[in-house]
């Protein structure tokens, strides 16, 4: 699955993890991106969209 929202294009984001020693490696940050049956011109595709998305209401579910 493709770790993207179809909906506003929000992606993975690059950052650091710091252990207590101060010892920094790099990280990925993931969004929160599901699989879901959506509206679309009155038909219903599969999309994959983001929580942020869904709560605003930007999609219909089917």
């Amino acid at each position: 699955m493709a770790r993207r929202c179809e909906i506003c294009g929000k992606g993975p984001m690059f950052g650091h993890q710091i252990s207590h020693a101060h010892n920094v490696s790099r990280r990925v940050f993931y969004p929160n991106v599901h699989k879901i049956r959506v509206v679309v011109d009155g038909e219903v595709v599969r999309k994959t969209v983001c929580t942020k998305c869904m709560k605003a209401g930007k999609v219909q579910k089917a």
